[in-house]
């Protein structure tokens, strides 16, 4: 069974929430964060991407970006922007995004916890990431991204949560550019507190990284290079708990560069020996597992996986999978898409019409959409300690950085 713990965050004045609130470091690049922030200076990113207040380098993972994250944090706090909550806390988050609504509980998790398996993971990460968060997390202190970790529905906690969000008012409420809804409400009773550690160290046996496999990583080895120094902050680190039937997995697809100096009419040739293939009017999103858009030359088309051509493990009948192995590899030559720089990704919160946009361009040869991966599947592969291929979920809405920080200083 899991163990969570309360937390003082380091948090907003009410009335600056939605200016510090800001997309997650991992999600835009220094020339997008400098842009978004432009204008704010309560931007959280001047924390998160602290590159955008320094002169253009080369090098985001310079130790002036590291020092410079820690100056903006500790003006933060010093400006009264943020203010450390009196109390140790559990915080509940929902994010609205076209009307569907996911709540969840924001609280520390155990890095022993991290360590024994008991928080699954089900994706590689890499060590230069690793690292840049480890140095960051030193630098500033702080956790300051929030892993995103799913479990398997309790009712009693479904119960508790829903109740306390029906009968409070939340601390902030706001809509984010976006059009996302943002609402935090403060868990500070100590028997609500007690009630809630209690349901997951007896009804959770385990939980599951959904996004953010590189900051549990590195907390768990930032408590590490402590060592005795550690404080006991740096034996959790900055979770979000969502039930696992509030979540939604959209599909991460797929763009290359090149067809591998084949044309076009054979490369369609070979991919019949795998897959049942029919042009299409429009572009065409997945309706099923094991069909796939492919867009080349202006046209789309869609593909049926051949019965025989993937197996039914938890890994092989994946479509990433199905993929990597029937077209990728064996036709355009891409082995590794963690690092071909041939391949690229697309969120499906970007829409079809980016991927479109990138082959129209000329920027891109083709582009494959496919049909999201499930929770169960998720929980399967995770499960039997497997892996998933490189980018095979993107869930989205994703939660704001800058609203609760917790400190390991």
């Amino acid at each position: 069974m899991v163990t969570i713990s309360p937390f003082p965050a380091l948090r907003p004045d009410p009335v600056l929430a939605g200016k510090v609130a800001s997309r997650p470091y991992d999600v835009l690049n220094s020339k997008e964060a400098k842009v978004e922030a432009q204008g704010n200076p309560y931007s959280f990113l001047h924390v998160t991407k602290s590159e955008i207040d320094l002169p253009e380098v080369s090098d985001i993972h310079t130790q002036a970006v590291y020092d410079k994250a820690k100056e903006n944090l500790d003006a933060f706090i010093s400006r009264n922007v943020l203010f450390l909550e009196s109390k140790p806390c559990y915080y509940l988050y929902r994010l609205i995004m076209n009307g569907r609504s996911q709540t969840g509980l924001v609280c520390g998790s155990s890095v022993d916890d991290y360590e024994q398996d008991l928080i699954k993971k089900h994706e590689f990460t890499r060590p230069e990431k690793e690292k840049d968060r480890i140095n960051h997390m030193l630098n500033t202190g702080a956790q300051t991204g929030n892993v995103f970790l799913a479990y398997r529905n309790v009712t009693a906690l479904d119960e508790l949560i829903q109740k306390w969000c029906t009968d409070k008012n939340p601390q902030y409420d706001f809509t984010a550019e976006d059009g996302i809804q943002h609402s935090i409400w403060i868990v500070n009773d100590d028997q609500t507190i007690e009630t809630i550690t209690s349901l997951f160290k007896q009804q959770v046996p385990c939980t599951y990284i959904a996004d953010g496999h590189h900051r549990a990583a590195s907390a768990a080895k930032v408590r590490a290079a402590l060592g005795d120094k550690a404080t006991p902050g740096a034996s959790f680190f900055l979770t979000t708990l969502f039930p696992a039937n509030q979540l939604q997995i959209l599909d991460y697809n797929r763009v290359v560069k090149d067809l591998n100096g084949l044309d076009e009419q054979t490369l369609l040739e070979k991919l019949t020996a795998s897959f049942d293939i029919s042009s299409v009017e429009k572009a065409y999103r997945p309706e099923a597992a094991h069909h796939f858009g492919l867009y080349l030359n202006h046209r789309w088309y869609k593909l049926v996986s051949k019965p025989g051509t993937y197996t039914e493990d938890p890994i092989g009948v994946l479509d990433v999978t199905i993929l990597q192995h029937q077209v990728l590899s064996p036709i355009l030559n891409i082995h590794d898409q963690r690092t071909d720089t041939r391949i690229d990704f697309v969120g499906g919160i970007r829409g079809l019409e980016e991927l479109e946009r990138r082959v129209d361009s000329g920027e891109m040869a083709l582009a494959v959409s496919l049909y999201p991966v499930s929770m169960d599947q998720l929980f399967d592969i995770a499960d039997s300690g497997e892996v998933m291929p490189p980018k095979s979920t993107w869930f989205e809405p994703k939660l704001r950085d800058g609203l609760l920080t917790h400190l390991i200083r």
